[in-house]
């Protein structure tokens, strides 16, 4: 120790003498010396947290009034909701003669199946795509519906001469935030939960246009969707200019809650393709004149109570909740909850974090399960990496990525969600599907649990995928599936985009698909959707349980307990040749969703020891499928290009 101070103090006296005889005023060696500049203090945030902005009673009438007056304007009555950021609903008005239903597209050669060619209450409708728009965008991205049928279809971007390119970057988001999730809250009209957030959707999301983002002062608080003309679909041509009234009514909900334009869909692109934000311009709107909500009120229509999700015990405008309050259910985490100081976590409205880290459940499947202990280093080791991360999907560019983060056991059940200050609110429930899909199809018993499914259809897909792979023992955790690989068996044409070829097995064929039958995927909730609308309209007493997926129960919840998700961000987690959990993220960038999950893993098994990805001979990039006259290997995951803002490191995911 000795010999290493005085070669400190020797360097020191030398930097002091260079420094003395660099500097100007011609000091002498007897003045006094120049005092060391301060250090820069480490910071202990790299986030900002959002304003906690809401919007008032007052900014909802004022949006539903907006949005009437265009619809008048145009002579198209319509049905209005408006929702704030976490998904509660605070306005439902429908204008006298507004259409009672709207019918979503069916399928292509006419064989619908699953949610094609559905009639649904518009009120349903109108909920989605304001939720939708609300949980697509952030502080820094403005989502529309419009933006999420760009990214949900089978080619990316939609349009006649596409064909070839590879599906949407999001193919598949649109099954989520369903009624039938248990980690969505449901609607209670009082208490310490009424508000909390994220709500479930009634339709998953919308990728029909006519959905938006709300803000004030930058902030997102909330989504404005509109129903007017009867079809609950999406634009399969982003190359031309869509007249769509219902998006004109919907951007004028907008006036004073407008998105800041430089946060708007179309100043991002993905895979060099600006998405698409809005083909309604304000310039466009034809409503005049001042409007009022007292005016409209009785005389143009009228709130109405929507079962499950508004106007019990009377329907009226109400005021949301404030994103990062513990009434949203939403909050900043406690140093107890989680050690980042940047880390937000999901709350029951009375202090309690809803998915606190813990150890896993399945010991009587796994013979050493995950610890809390492994557990906080996989949750800390993907935090770190995601800080770290540069955002794909966010402005200004090289803005930090955000997103949600969610641990699983093998039985699905979580482990622990926590999420950065200003990630979008939808891969919040993504992310845990992701995790769960992961650990489903790496798992022993994912052939056993499809094939005793009360759904034929669903059960038919084990063995579509035994003969697409080759492999009569497919689907007995023979191979670590990642969500990528998923999402390559789950997309209508194999390889991706590539027409002409075969669907992947957990797909519906092309000449069938749309956005509202994926294959498995939709299969699988189909059940779900069905119950709770007959809820929704009174046709039924009962609500679908908080239990999606037509699949047996573990320990009284099956293993995809809020619907599968089919792109990537997740991969599997062993301990040796063992698979005893799963980690799934969403919220940015594919690809960095990919290396957050696969290197926080990586980075928490070089910490604590024991655990760490799937052995490279078992993963799915493994697995080589015959088509006969070309052979396609599966994808694990894929890591994004300068992927750090602190480095300028590339291939960060290879060899690991």
């Amino acid at each position: 120790m000795r010999g290493r101070h005085h070669r400190l103090s020797a360097l020191t006296v030398s930097a002091a003498l260079i420094l003395s005889s660099c500097g100007g005023g011609g000091g002498s060696s007897g003045g006094t010396p120049t005092p060391s500049p301060t250090p820069t203090p480490t910071p202990t945030s790299l986030y900002t947290a959002p304003a906690q902005e809401s919007l008032t009673v007052a900014d909802v009438e004022t949006v539903v009034a907006h949005a009437v007056a265009e619809a008048r304007a145009r002579n198209l009555p319509a049905v209005i909701a408006v929702t704030d950021r976490v998904g509660n609903v605070l306005a439902i008005f429908r204008m006298t003669g507004a259409r009672a239903n709207a019918i979503t597209s069916a399928a292509p050669n006419g064989d619908n199946i699953d949610a094609q060619n559905l009639t649904v209450p518009a009120e349903a409708g109108a909920i989605a795509k304001a939720i939708t728009g609300a949980y697509l965008s952030s502080g820094g991205n403005a989502f529309s519906t419009r933006t999420a049928s760009m990214i949900v279809q089978q080619h990316f971007p939609p349009a006649p001469t596409t064909a070839g390119l590879e599906s949407g970057p999001l193919f598949g988001v649109q099954f989520s935030q369903l009624p039938c999730s248990d980690l969505a809250a449901r609607f209670v009209s009082s208490g310490a939960t009424a508000m909390i957030g994220p709500k479930r959707s009634p339709l998953g999301l919308a990728a029909d246009p006519g959905g938006f983002p709300l803000y004030k002062n930058g902030v997102v608080v909330g989504g404005i969707g509109v129903m007017a003309d009867g079809v609950y679909g999406s634009d399969t041509n982003v190359l031309d200019d869509d007249n769509d009234p219902e998006e004109y009514i919907a951007l004028a909900g907008t006036l004073g809650f407008e998105a800041p334009e430089g946060i708007r869909a179309n100043r991002i692109t993905v895979d060099g393709t600006s998405l698409r934000y809005s083909d309604a311009v304000y310039s466009g709107l034809i409503a005049t004149g001042p409007v009022s909500f007292a005016a409209i009120n009785g005389s143009g229509g009228a709130l109405v109570a929507v079962r499950g999700y508004y106007g019990d015990p009377a329907p009226m405008i109400l005021a949301g909740v404030a994103y990062g309050t513990e009434a949203s259910g939403v909050r900043r985490a406690r140093t107890a909850e989680f050690s980042k100081s940047d880390a937000f976590v999901l709350t029951d409205g009375s202090g309690n974090d809803r998915f606190p880290i813990r150890a896993a459940t399945d010991a009587g499947d796994v013979a050493q399960p995950l610890t809390a202990a492994e557990a906080t280093a996989i949750l800390e080791e993907a935090f770190t990496i995601m800080s770290r991360a540069r955002a794909q999907i966010r402005q200004p560019l090289d803005s930090r990525a955000q997103v949600t983060i969610s641990l699983v056991d093998t039985r699905g059940q979580t482990l622990g969600i926590v999420r950065s200050p200003d990630a979008p609110i939808f891969g919040t429930d993504v992310s845990l599907q992701k995790a769960r899909t992961a650990a489903f199809f790496s798992g022993s018993h994912t052939a056993s649990d499809l094939l005793a499914s009360s759904s034929a259809d669903v059960a038919a897909f084990v063995g579509k995928a035994r003969t697409f792979l080759n492999d009569p023992s497919a689907l007995t955790g023979r191979h670590a599936f990642s969500d990528r690989a998923n999402g390559n068996l789950s997309r209508p044409y194999f390889p991706d985009g590539e027409v002409g070829r075969p669907n992947g097995p957990f797909s519906r064929p092309i000449a069938q698909f749309n956005p509202f039958s994926t294959g498995l995927q939709s299969a699988l909730v189909v059940g779900d959707l069905a119950a709770h609308l007959a809820y929704v309209t009174g046709a039924s007493a009962a609500d679908t349980p908080q239990r999606c997926s037509a699949v047996p129960t573990v320990s009284n919840q099956n293993r995809v307990q809020n619907g599968i998700q089919i792109f990537p961000g997740s991969v599997p987690i062993y301990r040796s040749n063992m698979l005893v959990g799963a980690i799934g993220v969403s919220g940015d960038g594919i690809d960095q969703d990919d290396m957050i999950s696969f290197l926080g893993l990586n980075n928490a098994g070089a910490r604590v020891g024991g655990i760490g990805n799937a052995p490279a001979a078992i993963r799915s990039d493994q697995i080589v499928v015959d088509l006969g006259n070309a052979t396609v290997r599966l994808r694990y995951v894929s890591c994004p290009f300068a992927p750090f803002l602190d480095s300028s490191s590339q291939n960060v995911c290879a060899g690991l």
